[in-house]
């Protein structure tokens, strides 16, 4: 099954602040945010910061980057052939960092796959009901690629 990824993260190459993954069928929807291991910048202070929290009530969940990537493993343990889908090549990037745990040391997965998409002129914080938050703009990036 497809998953249509966003990231926030603080500035460019800056870290991770959180991520999401809405399945292309059903709700079973992935959003964790990361504690902030550095001052935010004042765009991110702005426009993310105040925005991580909104989200469906039991869906939000802040762990350590260990703890995420564990709990990312978990839920796409169930599906033999996941596909992740982006428009930008930075929330991909911040995906498989994530996936990293230490030295030498990855989360267990069975595989998955990684797609760019060309999303010429669609902007997710355009067509998202919540501006910069991971969940929000990942909705708008499946909404967008299927055509709805």
């Amino acid at each position: 099954m497809r998953y249509f990824l966003d990231t926030e993260f603080n500035g460019f190459a800056g870290a991770l602040i959180s991520v999401a993954l809405v399945p292309e069928f059903g709700d079973d929807e992935f959003y964790v945010s990361l504690p902030l291991a550095e001052e935010p910048h004042g765009w991110v202070q702005r426009n993310v910061i105040p925005y991580l929290r909104h989200v469906p009530p039991g869906i939000d969940m802040e762990l350590g980057r260990v703890e995420a990537a564990h709990h990312l493993a978990d839920y796409l343990a169930g599906d033999p052939d996941p596909v992740i889908v982006a428009d930008w090549p930075e929330d991909l990037a911040h995906f498989c960092a994530l996936l990293v745990t230490g030295p030498g040391q990855m989360v267990d997965m069975n595989g998955l796959q990684l797609q760019l998409v060309n999303a010429a002129g669609f902007s997710a914080a355009a067509n998202s009901r919540i501006p910069h938050n991971a969940l929000h703009d990942a909705r708008a990036l499946r909404d967008f690629c299927l055509g709805n």
